[in-house]
């Protein structure tokens, strides 16, 4: 029998600050748990795949397509695939929140420190999802 996959999102975050940190990678969606430093953001960015935010803690401004809203513990924020987007922090402790790719956007149990080793994997290409193949 196969075992139920739970997470505690907020006891997750606790462990460790990390900026990104992927905690589940399936067939056709990821888990990742993110930790927006004060004053941080991630960046605008667009992916080629869709993205749900749920936020856990902290207070934000999302920015997509050049729209902008408020969000904070408790709001879920989709970002369709395609679409620019970025996510700051604006208040005084960090953005907690997690986010579910569809499909997978990062590697495979990837940990990222900082949003600058974050970026730095991604050009070196050393952050690809797994490939189906």
């Amino acid at each position: 029998m196969a075992s139920v996959i739970h997470y505690t999102i907020a006891t997750e975050a606790e462990k460790s600050p990390d900026f990104r940190r992927v905690l589940w990678t399936g067939e056709h969606t990821q888990l990742v748990i993110m930790t927006i430093p004060k004053g941080g953001e991630i960046g605008e960015e667009v992916h080629e795949v869709d993205q749900i935010l749920t936020f856990v803690s902290g207070t934000g401004k999302a920015i997509i397509s050049g729209s902008e809203k408020v969000v904070a513990q408790g709001d879920l924020v989709v970002v369709p695939a395609g679409k620019k987007h970025n996510f700051l922090n604006t208040g005084e402790n960090p953005l907690i929140l997690y986010t579910v790719y569809g499909p997978a956007e990062h590697a495979d149990g990837a940990v990222h420190k900082t949003k600058e080793e974050a970026d730095a994997l991604e050009e070196a290409g050393k952050d690809e999802p797994p490939t189906s193949d």
